[in-house]
């Protein structure tokens, strides 16, 4: 099974956060649909964990970038206020 989850974390590597998101959705819309086998159920879990992780450091990745441009508005500032003043 470590063959299977090395696999999906290669897969989900290389997903964008809006592949990612579609496919966590369907994922979680099969799983509330019912009607499949324990073992599909838990295949499909452990994708759906996965793809929430890819989600997850996509988000983290947006915010930690927010933040550094919110954290440093003086950089930005002084390049706009010099070439303000000169015009």
């Amino acid at each position: 099974m470590t063959d299977d989850g090395t696999t999906v974390a290669a897969a989900t590597g290389t997903l964008g956060y809006e592949q990612a998101r579609d496919e966590l959705i369907e994922v979680v819309r099969r799983l509330e649909a019912g009607g499949t086998t324990l073992e599909e159920s838990l295949a499909l879990w452990e994708r759906g964990e996965e793809l929430a992780k890819v989600c997850r450091r996509w988000l983290e990745g947006a915010r930690a970038r927010l933040d550094a441009a919110l954290a440093s508005p003086e950089e930005s500032g002084e390049g706009g206020e010099g070439g303000d003043g000169a015009t």
